[in-house]
């Protein structure tokens, strides 16, 4: 029998049923082992695009593959409580158990995915079920506190209100697919949306790290178990202009001192396939995952080249001076191969003298507006000059510095005011000016007496860098990195008596070959056309606001077509550090004979002492509204 797709509908404990799709490899070669992604993004519409590449896993490789709708998200029955709820895990166990005695699957599964699936393949496998013998997490976290969308450093990242934080209400209240659910489609999407409470609540109301950011992370507060819980194989892709770059060193070093195999593949790019994402150099990404693969499902040890895949070494891109643009195409830089933890990597230390007292400006950040770059409008840092003029700078001669790890600055340092935040960016800085963004950390400052001196540690984000020739290295200090977090509540003055800049130095050059890959596109396949993307500063209101617009239309399964459209805007009163949110999400589906909509809006203010958030959902089939929903809360910050 030829190769096939076919949907199933698999059974929980609690008569819950989820659906998903898998894609089957001719019959002939025999059972084969089973590739999982589980995702909350409908399978059989907004992300029906991925299933090119299941097909190509199946006819190229070999492999069973399956797509699965979380529970209460596309065709899965059940609700969508929030993310990586303890109920997604049990399931997930449950759905890989089912998977192992198919009689197409030779009883092991892998998992794998890019940001939630990467999430919940990293929790999974600290589940341990039995068939699960490998996983591949790419773009995802460790610890969803310190590095996920939600906070950074102890404050709230505005500037992701006004996509996935609020565009997961709308997404989560859209009908299953008539075609997979049958006849009481509509009946479901009724009660769906009844039950519906958007998840952004819950993320501003957890607004300390605790139990609540604990569960689903791999990393856990010293003393508790962490790594060790993970003992199936394990392979991390990062992005250096993706916003989960810290999975990289710190998991695989943690992994390995576990006993864990592991293996790290770290590019320059944003949060978008390795091989169309900006910006390149990129890779064929399906055919290293392969390569895992292979060695853990079906115990082939070497690839072609005659190269284990188990040899304990990271392949990494080290990208060197090269002038930023929002959009850039192609990074300079090289590929190595190392071993972490290096001892080619010492720590050397810059010192920071004081300063004098600095006002803090509340829209210092916004030539680096997202930590998490992926596709437009959500770009790349740009020139850092402006900002830099705005902030309190060191600078030094870079010397053909190259780094590797991840820089750590230290500061004794006093603030007026009993809140405040510290932004520090790490920059490389060229002849003429440009300053383009190596690294970053952000820190809000725990609450203390006015004027009163404070030791603080931040650790900037990982990173591999070569400066070039003539370059010039700056650290850059300042009260905000907005819109990326938000401000301060009010005006406060900070001032630096003094610190240090640890760097982790890379000597190189490493002794292993570098690697080799299939390449993957020639150019990125972004496209700023139809995208708005705009920071404007209102002179005698003295706001400066955050603007983007966005939108897209597809042909989905069961004749269908699919078309959603974002847009979003962020304001900070540089005066009073009042800040605001507005965002607008709209989904619409079709399939013949049926149309059915989902709208969302959000309005988020914030002042001094709280979160006021208004939350709107409308359900339409046709011009008839379905379901109309409102939240409003207060919440303190």
């Amino acid at each position: 029998m030829a190769a096939v797709q076919r949907e199933v509908s698999i059974a929980m404990d609690d008569g819950v049923r989820l659906a998903a799709t898998v894609w089957l490899p001719d019959e002939s070669g025999g059972p084969q082992p089973c590739l999982l992604e589980a995702l909350p993004y409908r399978k059989d519409d907004l992300t029906s695009s991925y299933a090119s590449e299941y097909e190509r896993l199946r006819d190229q490789y070999g492999y069973a593959v399956c797509r699965l709708d979380l529970r209460g998200t596309g065709s899965s029955g059940g609700d969508a409580t929030d993310e990586y709820p303890p109920r997604e895990q049990a399931d997930l166990v449950a759905v890989i158990g089912w998977l192992a005695t198919q009689d197409w699957c030779d009883g092991n599964v892998g998992m794998w995915g890019t940001s939630y699936s990467g999430f919940n393949s990293l929790q999974v496998a600290c589940e341990r079920p039995p068939a699960l013998k490998a996983v591949c997490a790419i773009y995802a976290t460790d610890d969803r506190w310190t590095d996920d969308v939600h906070w950074r450093g102890g404050g709230f990242k505005l500037l992701d209100a006004v996509d996935y934080c609020l565009y997961m209400t709308p997404m989560n209240a859209l009908p299953p697919v008539p075609a997979v659910w049958g006849e009481s489609w509509r009946a479901e999407w009724r009660r769906r949306v009844e039950a519906y409470q958007p998840w952004v609540l819950t993320w501003l109301r957890e607004n300390r790290d605790g139990p609540y950011w604990r569960h689903g992370s791999v990393r856990q507060p010293p003393g508790e178990p962490a790594y060790d819980r993970i003992a199936c194989p394990t392979m991390i892709v990062a992005g250096w202009a993706d916003g989960y770059r810290n999975n990289s060193f710190r998991t695989v070093a943690a992994l390995a001192a576990a006993g864990v195999p592991q293996r790290l593949l770290a590019g320059p790019w944003a949060h978008a396939s390795p091989e169309t994402a900006m910006p390149g150099p990129r890779v064929d990404l399906v055919a290293e995952m392969v390569r895992w693969w292979d060695r853990w499902l079906r115990g082939r040890d070497e690839t072609p080249a005659g190269v284990s895949v188990d040899d304990g070494l990271m392949s990494v891109f080290v990208r060197s001076s090269t002038r930023p643009e929002p959009d850039l195409d192609l990074h300079k830089g090289f590929w190595v191969r190392e071993v972490w933890p290096c001892p080619r990597v010492s720590a050397q230390r810059r010192w920071l003298a004081g300063r004098s007292p600095y006002a803090v400006r509340p829209d210092v950040g916004t030539a680096a507006w997202i930590d998490c770059a992926g596709h437009l409008p959500w770009g790349l840092s740009g020139d850092q000059r402006d900002d830099d003029a705005a902030s309190v700078c060191w600078e030094w001669d870079a010397e053909q510095l190259q780094l590797l790890g991840h820089p750590v600055v230290r500061l004794r340092l006093s603030a007026d005011a009993s809140a405040a935040s510290v932004s520090v960016k790490l920059c490389d800085v060229f002849e003429d000016g440009t300053s383009a963004l190596v690294s970053r950390g952000s820190l809000v400052l725990p609450t203390a007496e006015p004027g009163s001196s404070r030791e603080v540690e931040i650790e900037l984000d990982a990173c591999a860098y070569s400066f070039a020739p003539g370059q010039r290295l700056r650290l850059a200090l300042a009260g905000a990195d907005w819109p990326n977090t938000v401000a301060p509540p009010a005006p406060v003055t900070l001032t630096v008596g003094g610190g240090e800049l640890e760097l982790p130095v890379w000597s190189g050059a490493s002794p292993y070959s570098p690697p080799q890959f299939t390449p993957g596109t020639a150019h990125s396949a972004e496209s700023g056309e139809g995208v708005v993307w705009r920071v404007e500063r209102d002179v005698l209101r003295r706001t400066t606001a955050c603007v983007v617009d966005h939108g897209s239309t597809a042909d989905v399964p069961y004749d269908g077509t699919a078309s959603e459209h974002y847009t979003g805007r962020v304001e900070v009163d540089t005066l009073t550090f009042d800040q605001r949110a507005e965002a607008d999400v709209t989904y619409r589906l079709s399939w013949p004979g049926i149309e059915v909509s989902t709208r969302s809006t959000l309005d988020l203010r914030i002042n001094p002492d709280a979160y006021h958030v208004d939350i709107w959902l409308e359900t339409r089939e046709g011009g008839e509204v379905v379901g109309e929903r409102r939240w409003h809360e207060r919440l303190p910050r």
